[in-house]
């Protein structure tokens, strides 16, 4: 199934791009997405209200909310177009994402099948 990994980073997180260790682990996540053959492409994604997961790591812990995650102290900063098994796999990579670990959040959100 394919999943969208929607980015969401604080302003830190966005400040901090330029940092050479956050680069670093954002190189590592991105060779690693790829390598594995699971990124592609981009698509139209399904209604946000209704199939949103959220995924929030806290304490080293997952947190996983079921619809998007509002507030206006993060931006979307990219995304992932995934193809994977089910929503288990796709919240396993979005639990690796490097922002994560620097409070950001990643929504997963399945893509609209095309026929």
């Amino acid at each position: 199934m394919r999943y969208a990994l929607l980015v969401y980073e604080t302003e830190a997180c966005v400040k901090a791009r330029n940092d050479p260790e956050y680069q670093a682990a954002y190189q590592a996540y991105i060779s690693a997405i790829y390598g594995s053959g699971v990124a592609f492409g981009g698509s139209g994604l399904q209604d946000a209200t209704t199939t949103a997961t959220t995924l929030r790591v806290s304490g080293g812990e997952r947190q996983i909310q079921d619809g998007p995650f509002v507030d206006t102290k993060e931006q979307l900063a990219g995304f992932f177009l995934i193809d994977v098994p089910d929503l288990d796999k796709a919240l396993e990579w979005a639990a690796r994402c490097p922002s994560t670990a620097r409070g950001g959040i990643v929504e997963v959100r399945p893509a609209l099948e095309q026929e």
